[in-house]
């Protein structure tokens, strides 16, 4: 009887497809969130933000690792990781601020401050926003952020 060497991969290239697939899947499906989430949150600009209300309460949603390396100074700034928010939210923000605080989130990117606007408002909070584009379009536009080192911009 003859043997075959031949290495049958058909399977291999049939999973790296279905991975794929669910990839452009659930990106899809984020997408959709995100815009589902944009048609019921206002996002504002960096040269926005101190205008708006300076009694805002700034809601910093990164990791604490994120937080340490600099954060958006703000008179009323408060930290709560993204993954922590719907646990915390009313004791934190309810209790201290009240369910019509005026509040802007803000991530790195902003796609996570986006998800926890979103999240507040369906919580009940009234006045929520994000921060377009987060601490990264933020130091962009030539802000600075405060950190242990003090006060941080991009170097030109």
């Amino acid at each position: 009887m003859e043997e075959h060497n031949i290495k049958d991969n058909a399977h291999l290239d049939l999973e790296n497809l279905s991975n794929r697939r669910a990839e452009v899947y659930l990106t899809e499906q984020f997408q959709k969130l995100l815009e589902e989430a944009r048609e019921v949150v206002q996002e504002i600009e960096p040269d926005e933000l101190y205008t708006v209300n300076d009694r805002i309460l700034l809601l910093d949603v990164r990791e604490p690792e994120e937080f340490g390396s600099g954060y958006i100074n703000a008179h009323n700034h408060l930290t709560i990781p993204r993954g922590k928010l719907e646990f915390v939210a009313i004791k934190k923000i309810y209790e201290n601020y009240g369910k019509d605080a005026d509040i802007v989130t803000y991530c790195f990117k902003g796609p996570r401050g986006l998800l926890a606007a979103y999240q507040l408002k369906k919580m009940g909070f009234t006045n929520v926003r994000n921060l377009n584009g987060g601490i990264l379009n933020w130091l962009s536009c030539g802000n600075t952020i405060k950190s242990y080192l003090g006060e941080l911009s991009i170097a030109k």
